[in-house]
């Protein structure tokens, strides 16, 4: 896990207790002895990419530290039914209290895994990459972005605050494609920030103003055709890194990645996913 990424994955993990135990898991504690120690084990149930391991793990240490964590699969890794991921071994009532917070990452994040899976291997043989967007489930986003990573994407910014992303409304609310990057620039300097400068262009003319103002670390084109793509890709001539979005499905992907463009940000990777079947049941093995 990223460093950065720890202080939301804790801040979430610490919510979902919170959401689901509240005061106290009373199913658990009417009908089982504090100290009966269980064994649980993480089976598959559908063909897909799994994620969300290394998050099990931390759900469990953090409500209780003392159990025993056995993995058998990698994040990543392509499972099939009847696989299992990893056993763990503990006091049954902390089991109990993990099963619902754990499923429910596990299973959300392997599905975002599995579907970013088959937009990438889509891309298989070309140079560009698909992104994830901000289209993701309010306080999940970190979970969001790691499994797209696990399932071979790649992560756009994270949020409003470690990348300028000049979209059609700044733009329209700055008075235009070179008001807004001249604007973004001046910003950055004033500020002493130095984080990257992404201008959003609906038409090949809005290209020309993003370098007459200094230029852009990214340019993303915004609705355009696979031709008007392939024009683009060459009136910027490597002169910064390229992006397409809106609109492209994984049946036209591979013929927007083939115009040479760098990304593709694709926002069905987190918000159009099938979360993958998966349960934690008590075993003796």
């Amino acid at each position: 896990m990223k460093a950065e990424y720890k202080p939301f994955v804790d801040e979430l993990i610490e919510l979902a207790i919170k959401e689901d135990i509240g005061d106290g898991d009373h199913t658990s504690l009417c009908c089982i002895p504090a100290e009966q120690h269980g064994r649980m084990r993480l089976l598959c149930k559908q063909e897909g990419i799994i994620a969300g391991i290394e998050i099990a793990r931390i759900v469990l240490e953090r409500l209780d530290p003392e159990m025993q964590f056995e993995q058998i699969l990698e994040d990543g890794a392509r499972v099939k039914p009847g696989d299992v991921a990893f056993y763990v071994s503990g006091r049954e009532r902390s089991l109990l209290q993990a099963e619902r917070i754990l499923l429910n990452i596990m299973q959300r994040m392997s599905g975002v895994a599995t579907q970013t899976a088959l937009y990438a291997d889509r891309l298989e043989g070309l140079h560009t990459k698909v992104l994830d967007t901000r289209k993701t489930t309010p306080g999940m986003r970190v979970l969001d972005k790691m499994a797209v990573k696990i399932g071979g994407g790649e992560n756009h910014r994270m949020g409003l605050f470690d990348m300028i992303l000049l979209k059609d409304n700044h733009i329209d609310f700055a008075g235009g494609v070179r008001n807004a990057v001249l604007k973004a620039r001046e910003y950055l300097a004033a500020t002493g920030r130095n984080i990257p400068i992404e201008c959003e262009v609906r038409s090949l003319e809005d290209i020309d103003e993003v370098f007459a103002a200094g230029g852009a670390d990214r340019i993303m084109f915004d609705n355009f055709t696979v031709e008007m793509t392939r024009a683009a890709v060459k009136k910027v001539d490597g002169r910064c890194e390229t992006e397409s979005s809106g609109g492209i499905t994984i049946d036209t992907l591979r013929q927007y990645a083939e115009t040479g463009v760098d990304f593709i940000s694709v926002g069905a990777l987190t918000h159009q996913i099938k979360s993958l079947d998966m349960s934690l049941k008590a075993c003796s093995e």
